[in-house]
């Protein structure tokens, strides 16, 4: 369960488009990258998107590989010029949220594997209030398919649906049921949206919607460790535990 997740989650880190000389074209072109500058852009993504990758399937050096994929989500943001698109935007803060998460699984396994007299209460605090955020952060992608596209009856019953689970996951009320559901209407909707493997290899939509495809699964990825972990001590379903 847990490698299927860290495997989820890593593979967030798709470069913005397959082809290198595509992309390589498109920072020169139009962000205009000086040629070594784009050069060294796209080597470091792969470089740092590559390694921090294998280390948190891996589960070493966790705290390094999520500082690596969150440095690789705000250049690729900047360096792409998508930070100000709103749907671009709240994913990416749903990624975010996703990598909170697994840092936040890290310092509690590495709470459970420490011996009961030297425990470190900061590193549980630390993880509490990382699991706060992450849930909060995580629930981002759903605003933005809320505020974008066309309605229809099938997408308000959605939406409705998706803003309680995610109101249910922000407080933590019922969090690990309401994270499971938000997985469930997350995979369909990326099977059915991001249907990238349909189109033909020169469809200009096509390395666009693989891109949106994997980092969905990332925050998937994000949801299914919120299952794993639990909402965390600020919830509404650690209070109840407690009376």
């Amino acid at each position: 369960m847990i490698i299927y997740e860290k495997i989820t989650l890593s593979r967030n880190f798709p470069i913005f488009r397959s082809q290198w000389n595509d992309q390589l074209y498109y920072i020169q072109k139009h962000r205009r990258f000086p040629w070594i500058t784009g050069q060294l852009f796209l080597s470091m993504n792969v470089i740092v998107m590559t390694v921090c990758s294998f280390l948190a399937i891996a589960k070493r050096y966790t705290e390094y590989a999520v500082g690596g994929l969150f440095l690789v989500v705000i250049s690729q943001s900047l360096g792409y010029g998508l930070i100000f698109d709103s749907s671009f935007f709240f994913r990416n803060l749903s990624v975010i949220g996703a990598l909170l998460m697994l840092l936040a699984e890290a310092w509690t396994t590495k709470k459970k594997n420490n011996f009961a007299g030297l425990i470190n209460i900061n590193e549980t605090d630390k993880a509490t209030y990382l699991q706060l955020a992450g849930r909060i952060l995580l629930v981002f992608l759903f605003l933005g398919f809320i505020l974008a596209g066309e309605w229809s009856f099938l997408r308000v019953l959605v939406s409705i649906v998706a803003l309680i689970g995610c109101a249910m996951v922000v407080v933590g009320f019922k969090a690990k049921w309401s994270a499971w559901m938000l997985v469930t209407i997350l995979s369909i909707a990326n099977v059915t949206l991001n249907n990238w493997w349909n189109l033909h290899h020169t469809h200009p939509q096509k390395d666009f919607l693989k891109y949106d495809f994997f980092q969905t699964l990332s925050i998937v990825g994000g949801f299914l460790l919120l299952t794993n972990m639990g909402p965390g001590g600020l919830s509404m379903d650690e209070k109840k535990k407690s009376f």
